[in-house]
């Protein structure tokens, strides 16, 4: 009688490693891969957002001043800012210093027809600013309970408590960062504690440039605002921007004339001042985090210049090559006139994700809030990967629109 003995044959650890990883379960079927983790990331422009005080402080000096603009009024389609205009709007200056405290005070309140519409400036009172705040603290609800929003990176806001304030019953889950800053507008983040370990917030003051390079005491733009945290496993970069506004198409509408960034118009030829800070920013941030998402008002139509399809030698007046940071002048200004291929110029991928869904009753602007990823983190995504545009919650008469931008969001996956 025999009896049959083991083999003899051993198989290597390697191969039997392989081997059973090729198993299949009782079914016939192979294990199915771990799902990734997803995250609901959002950018939400909050139109001059600031504490309940901050209006009321407002709003009794705008009365005495009747509301006035201290930005000249430019005559509709050509930017042209006459005589006239540029004098209302200093003696309106002056008036909302005087009566503000002083130059400083001034620029830490709201300019007296921001929360006016376009039409005739008209009596606001606390109840109408409350309304608006309702409306923004239901739009972040719906962000978050509807579209799974867990990074929000927000524009327009005059601080952090501002933004713990309109998270409201949500507050307790998130934590919350803002950009320090002179001015009323600033950028900030909120972001769920149960992404994993702690965030770490760092100030770009690069692009917070000031609007008249002769001046240094004049205004200054928003700086930007970065959040770092590790997700899955992974380090990923949040980088939220709010650049210069007025400069936005290349493609002429009845109400804007088509801008190039070297045009001379002022507005142009600050944001034209942003472009190498911006770009050395987000090289910077690139070196430590290669997965990172570039998001919040740009105040440009970048889909229109992807779409327009400049060839590299045109990306620049003097025809040199778009990669890397531009050689900037003694005011700090660029060869640049197109920002998309800018920053998307070869030494770096980066990818737009398109816009596929409105909802219903989303007014407001358009073409100016995006969301960006870099190469990296765009390769693993979905294909048809799209963003949504969430309407903002307003009540019926309310007379302080909620904002004339609605929140865009994306979820991705790590």
């Amino acid at each position: 009688m025999s009896t049959l003995r083991p083999s003899r044959l051993a198989l290597p650890v390697s191969l039997l490693a392989v081997l059973a990883g090729c198993a299949v379960n009782p079914t016939g079927e192979r294990p199915k891969a771990s799902a990734p983790t997803q995250i609901g990331v959002a950018s939400f422009n909050m139109a001059w957002a600031g504490s309940q005080e901050d209006f009321d402080r407002q709003n009794a000096v705008c009365k005495t001043v009747s509301w006035c603009d201290t930005r000249p009024r430019r005559q509709p389609g050509t930017g042209i800012v006459t005589d006239e205009a540029a004098k209302t709007a200093r003696q309106c200056a002056a008036d909302t210093e005087r009566l503000s405290g002083g130059p400083a005070q001034s620029s830490k309140m709201a300019p007296c027809n921001a929360y006016q519409g376009r039409g005739a400036p008209v009596q606001l009172t606390s109840a109408d600013y409350a309304a608006k705040m309702a409306g923004l603290q239901a739009t972040i609800d719906r962000l978050i309970d509807t579209d799974g929003v867990r990074v929000i990176a927000f524009q327009e806001v005059r601080s952090a408590e501002v933004v713990k304030s309109l998270l409201g019953r949500h507050a307790g889950r998130f934590d919350v960062c803002d950009a320090p800053h002179e001015g009323f507008q600033t950028t900030a983040f909120a972001w769920e504690r149960s992404l994993g370990e702690a965030g770490r917030c760092s100030v770009d003051t690069g692009l917070a440039i000031v609007d008249n390079p002769a001046d240094p005491l004049a205004r200054k733009v928003r700086p930007g605002l970065a959040l770092e945290l590790k997700v899955a496993g992974r380090p990923i970069s949040f980088l939220n921007v709010h650049l210069k506004a007025s400069c936005a198409n290349i493609v002429p509408t009845p109400i804007y004339q088509a801008r190039l960034l070297d045009d001379p118009a002022p507005a142009c030829q600050v944001l034209n001042r942003q472009v190498a800070p911006l770009e050395r920013w987000i090289d910077r941030v690139a070196k430590g985090s290669p997965d990172f998402v570039l998001l919040g008002d740009f105040n440009r139509r970048i889909d229109e210049e992807a779409a327009a399809d400049i060839p590299p030698q045109k990306v620049r007046s003097d025809g040199s090559n778009p990669a890397g940071v531009p050689p900037q002048d003694k005011d700090g200004r660029v060869a640049t006139r197109y920002l998309w291929q800018e920053l998307n110029d070869g030494s770096r991928s980066l990818h737009q994700v398109p816009l596929t869904s409105v909802d219903t009753g989303c007014k407001g602007f358009s073409g100016l809030d995006h969301i960006v990823l870099s190469g990296p983190l765009a390769q693993r995504q979905p294909a048809a990967l799209g963003s949504r545009k969430t309407a903002v919650v307003q009540a019926p008469g309310q007379r302080i629109e909620t904002s004339d931008h609605c929140p865009r969001s994306v979820t991705l996956n790590f």
